[in-house]
């Protein structure tokens, strides 16, 4: 199963999600049945590394992904991923438009999983300055992920 983070530039929301739910499929031995990346809907952050607020919470909870650098998405995405996960309306909008058809089902929010907060976008923290409660967010969301990928398996 191959999963894409999305959000806007791929410096905040995305690469910390990359980040740990690498670290999560890691914990569960399932690295080399998962593959894992993100992208942002923007190309204006391209090649930049994570937001330095965000390299604050990858070294606070010991995540890899500092030397992750952003990307914008690309049409053979759509082929190559099997979920598309972004990180808000805007996001999802974004890739919905650009998706071909036969790939939409592929697209979901980031909180669609979690009980009682389906459709909830995740608040950019590039702008709100929220590093810890994007980290919060992202810790109640992806394992539901997680469980969905391996009940896909």
């Amino acid at each position: 199963m191959k999963v894409l983070f999305v959000c806007l530039g791929n410096i905040c929301r995305s690469p910390l999600a990359e980040a740990m739910f690498r670290q999560m499929v890691a914990e569960q031995g399932l690295s080399d049945h998962i593959t894992i990346d993100s992208a942002g809907t923007s190309s204006e952050e391209e090649g930049n590394h994570p937001y330095p607020g965000i390299q604050r919470i990858m070294t606070k909870y010991h995540l890899a992904g500092h030397d992750l650098v952003s990307r914008p998405i690309t049409m053979a995405d759509f082929d190559n991923f099997d979920l598309i996960i972004g990180m808000d309306d805007m996001n999802i909008r974004h890739l919905k438009s650009i998706a071909p058809a036969a790939d939409l089902h592929k697209i979901h929010g980031i909180n669609d999983l979690v009980p009682g907060k389906a459709g909830e976008p995740l608040p950019d923290p590039w702008y709100t300055h929220e590093f810890q409660k994007t980290y919060d967010a992202l810790h109640l969301a992806l394992p539901y992920w997680l469980d969905y990928v391996q009940a896909q398996q």
